[in-house]
């Protein structure tokens, strides 16, 4: 199997169930890998056969900009749907990160794996 992955991914967006949370834009970090047939695109030299990870990413940024969820697993369960469905990859994991979420821990958050039902 071979992966595309983005990492790093930072995104604000307003995510969280607090009060204060709704008011304002926090961090996300993602990093997500994505499987992908890859021998083509490397045969021909030619990106119509590849994953293009400048689109995938611009899609994820601009779906997580616009989102106001109040759970970090909402948000990451739509990040996998629209991977999944939007560009026909059949399998994803991310891990979304939501640094400072909590006091006396550098990192917080979820991973998930997703596959082609």
């Amino acid at each position: 199997m071979d992966i595309i992955f983005l990492g790093g991914l930072e995104i604000e967006t307003v995510i969280g169930i607090y009060d204060w949370e709704r008011t304002i834009k926090q961090k996300i970090y993602l990093d997500i890998e994505m499987a992908f047939d890859i021998k083509k695109a490397a045969a021909t030299d030619d990106i119509a056969y590849t994953l293009d990870y400048k689109t995938v990413s611009d899609r994820i940024v601009q779906f997580v900009e616009s989102s106001e969820f109040f759970l970090v697993e909402t948000l990451i369960e739509k990040i996998a749907d629209i991977l999944l469905t939007e560009f026909s990859i059949p399998w994803v994991k991310i891990v979304l990160n939501k640094k400072g979420a909590v006091s006396r821990a550098r990192d917080v958050g979820i991973i998930i794996e997703r596959g082609q039902k």
